[in-house]
């Protein structure tokens, strides 16, 4: 599992109960009529401003989610570019020191 996935679902796990028990609403009968189909309409519409701001506080997570991976990827590429220049001044400090163990 990619190491960046983690985070992000465990940021998004706790709202997701939140998120179906507000958007599946308990309609109490299935007729036709006006005051339940109104009643529906109402918890419908409840259920849809409820899952917008839902949706807003997981974009908000995830936006500070991907910022902490952005800067862990700045931290691992300075990381790899000083480990890449140490081999690279290793490398040529041992060709200088056979250099010269062969020229002597």
């Amino acid at each position: 599992m990619a190491a960046w996935l983690v985070p992000v679902i465990k940021s998004i796990l706790p709202h997701v109960g939140t998120i179906i028990a507000t958007a599946a609403p308990v309609f109490t009968r299935k007729s036709g009529d006006s005051a339940t189909l109104q009643q529906q309409i109402t918890e419908l519409q409840s259920a849809a401003s409820a899952n917008d701001a839902h949706i807003k506080d997981l974009a908000a997570q995830m936006q500070v989610a991907i910022k902490a991976l952005e800067k862990g990827t700045r931290l691992a590429e300075k990381g790899y570019r000083n480990a890449m220049l140490l081999g690279i001044t290793s490398f040529i400090l041992s060709l200088a020191a056979l250099s010269v163990v062969l020229l002597n």
